[in-house]
């Protein structure tokens, strides 16, 4: 059986346009579902990681303007509920489509943790957005009053940035295992993980936020999945994006999307990190990665939809320029 993790991005669940109410995100999640159902009965086994950026914006920006009242909560803490919500709303999802399926299998959502060095220097120079797309006298705004570090991001608006260590280790990773090995439908590493460092042999959660494509990169390869798939609110990867010259990527070897990260075609905010991490993956020794939207995800996997990077060793055995081509 061949085997997929798919990183579900947290702009996936929080549609461009969308207020990113529980309800539009209960039926985002319920899209994605049905994809990932459909690949189930396709018959590959699955894990799932998530992002999280609008949700925990969402959950600090609460816990900011409620101060007053009780006590705020710090961007670790903040990680963990926003871990317990999504993962809420993909389990139901994933659980009401597995039944209407009539596939009995059992899903699991775990909040997890992922170990960061305290001295990387990403920890000094803020740059992962979060939360809400502003206007930019709202940017700078909040900027004023709350401190907050802020970027234009891909011609959408306005974002906080935090800062964004890499992942080095993730805590629940034999857990996480071991269950998609007996068969369950596994979802882990939301928003990259809580993130964590060791400190005399005990673990202390730290304000920041990991990457979840980083992260996810990271589980695909230590699980040795054979297909890494990135969900994301584009169906493909674009040079040149949202100008006149824009141009889909289908599909494509390690080596040339790599020249095209290092031309500055990929925002470090948007795209670059999910690029970067299809490079970390392959370059790891994985064999494919697909980046689309939950709606071509499915199409993606079957090499019809979506942008498909595949690693130079392993280019012949897709016949890459032949996206029609099924998965074998």
């Amino acid at each position: 059986m061949r085997s997929i993790l798919i990183a579900v991005g947290g702009n996936s669940l929080i549609r461009a346009g969308e207020k990113g109410t529980i309800a539009e995100q209960l039926a985002n999640a319920r899209r994605t579902a049905a994809a990932v159902v459909g690949l189930i009965r396709d018959g590959f086994r699955i894990v799932i990681t998530h992002g999280n950026g609008p949700q925990v914006g969402a959950q600090l920006l609460r816990s900011e303007r409620a101060s007053d009242l009780i006590p705020g909560q710090t961007l670790d803490v903040c990680g963990a509920a926003s871990q317990g919500e999504i993962g809420y709303l993909l389990a139901q999802s994933l659980q009401d489509e597995l039944a209407v399926a009539d596939l009995h299998i059992p899903v699991v959502s775990i909040v997890t943790q992922t170990v960061v060095s305290l001295t990387d220097p990403a920890l000094s120079h803020p740059t992962k957005p979060i939360g809400p797309f502003y206007s930019r006298s709202d940017a700078e705004e909040r900027k004023r009053q709350l401190g907050w570090q802020i970027v234009e991001d891909a011609a959408r608006g306005y974002r906080r940035v935090v800062p964004s260590p890499e992942p080095v280790e993730i805590i629940e990773l034999e857990v996480i295992r071991e269950l998609a090995e007996t068969g369950a439908l596994v979802v882990a590493c939301g928003g990259g993980g809580i993130p964590v460092v060791r400190e005399n042999g005990q673990l202390r959660g730290i304000e920041a936020v990991i990457d979840k494509d980083r992260a996810s990169a990271l589980l695909a390869c230590q699980l040795g999945v054979d297909i890494f798939a990135i969900s994301t609110d584009t169906d493909y990867v674009y040079l040149n994006y949202k100008t006149s010259r824009q141009q889909r990527l289908e599909s494509v070897m390690a080596a040339e999307i790599e020249t095209h990260l290092h031309n500055g075609h990929f925002p470090p905010g948007n795209m670059g990190p999910k690029v970067e991490s299809a490079l970390r993956f392959l370059h790891a020794g994985g064999r494919e990665v697909l980046i689309t939207s939950y709606e071509h995800l499915r199409e993606a996997v079957h090499g019809t939809a979506g942008t498909r990077i595949v690693g130079d060793a392993h280019a012949r055995a897709y016949q890459l320029k032949e996206p029609s081509l099924e998965v074998v």
